[in-house]
C-alpha cells in the first residue's frame, strides 16, 4: 500500500487528503500529470478508490513511489516547522529545538486509531481551507493527514467548570507526544480545533505553551475578568507556566498549532471569572 492509497477510504475528507498528498508528490517528481488527475477525478468522492481510476486510464503507480505509509505525518511535521520558522517571539525556538530532535532523529510513527468526531467532520475542512492560498504547503500537509489522525476531545476537565459548549465543541489531535504517533517523554505537539463563537474559559497550567492559530481572528485574554484582545492568524501566543488565558472563538473556527514544552503530564485547572455568561453569548464583530 502506498502513501496515497494508505489514506483510509470512507474516512469524511479523505478524498481530498488523497489528492493533497498527489499533489505534494507530482510536485516532487514522484508521479507525473496523468497520475495526479486521476486523483483530482477521484477526489469528487471520499469512497472512490483512485487505484480504479489508475485502471480504467491504462496507468499503474511507478515503483519510485513511495511505500512507508507515515510520509504524510513526517511531511506534516517538516511543514508545520517551517511554519513555526516563520513566526517570532517567545517560545519559538524552544518548541523548533524540540521539533528539530524529531527530525534528525526519526522514529517509526505508532498507528494511530483514527475516530469520527462530529466537530473535526463539521469545521476541519474550513478552517484548512483557510489557509490554501497563503501557506499551500501547510494546508496540503494537513488535508493529507487529519483523516488518519486520532482527534479526541478532552476530558480532563469537569464540564461544570469549563462549560458544556466547549466540551461538546473542540477536539485536538496529538502529533508529537507521549499519546501521539510520534512518541515523545515530556513535549506535546498537535492541533486544536474549537467550533466558532465558542468559549474556552479561563484556565491555567504548569506547562509553557505555544499557540500559532492558523485562523483568526480571534479573542484572548490573560487574566479572569479582563477585556478581551483581538489577535489576528499567524501571530503566536506564548503562555509561560501558569500564566491565565482565555480564547473566545471568531466566526471562522479556531484552528491551532500547540506545543507544550515540559511539564505534559501536569493538568490544567479552570480559574473562575464572573464574566463567563456574558462572553458565552458574545458574538465578535470583525
Amino acid at each position: 500500500m502506498n502513501a496515497l492509497l494508505g489514506i483510509a477510504h470512507g474516512t469524511p475528507g479523505s478524498g481530498r487528503a488523497r489528492y493533497a498528498v498527489a499533489m505534494t508528490m507530482f510536485q516532487t517528481g514522484q508521479i507525473g500529470a496523468a497520475v495526479l488527475e486521476a486523483y483530482r477525478i477521484a477526489a469528487a468522492s471520499d469512497i472512490a478508490d483512485p487505484a480504479d481510476q489508475l485502471r480504467d486510464s491504462g496507468l499503474t503507480l511507478p515503483a519510485s513511489v513511495s511505500t512507508d505509509p507515515q510520509t504524510p505525518l513526517h511531511t506534516l511535521v517538516r511543514e508545520i516547522d517551517r511554519y513555526i520558522a516563520t513566526l517570532t517571539g517567545p517560545g519559538i525556538a524552544d518548541v523548533r529545538h524540540a521539533i528539530g530532535g524529531f527530525s534528525r532523529n526519526p522514529a517509526t510513527p505508532r498507528a494511530a486509531t483514527a475516530t469520527a468526531n462530529a466537530v473535526v467532520h463539521a469545521h476541519l475542512r474550513v478552517a484548512i481551507d483557510t489557509l490554501t492560498a497563503s501557506h499551500p504547503g501547510l494546508a496540503s500537509a494537513m488535508s493529507a493527514t487529519a483523516p488518519g489522525l486520532d482527534w479526541i476531545s478532552y476530558d480532563g476537565y469537569d464540564p461544570a467548570e469549563i462549560g458544556e459548549s466547549f466540551a461538546r465543541n473542540h477536539a485536538y489531535a496529538m502529533i508529537i507526544g507521549a499519546d501521539g504517533p510520534i512518541p515523545a517523554l515530556d513535549f506535546d505537539l498537535g492541533l486544536f480545533l474549537i467550533a466558532p463563537h465558542i468559549l474556552y474559559r479561563d484556565h491555567h497550567h504548569a506547562a509553557p505553551e505555544l499557540y500559532a492559530p492558523l485562523t483568526g481572528p480571534h479573542g484572548w485574554r490573560f487574566g479572569p475578568d479582563r477585556r478581551l484582545t483581538l489577535k489576528p492568524a499567524h501571530h503566536p501566543v506564548w503562555n509561560p507556566p501558569y500564566r491565565p488565558h482565555l480564547t473566545k472563538v471568531g466566526p471562522t473556527p479556531f484552528l491551532a498549532i500547540f506545543a507544550w514544552t515540559r511539564d505534559v503530564k501536569q493538568t490544567a485547572k479552570v480559574i473562575p471569572a464572573s464574566d463567563w455568561p456574558q462572553l458565552e453569548t458574545l458574538r465578535l464583530s470583525l
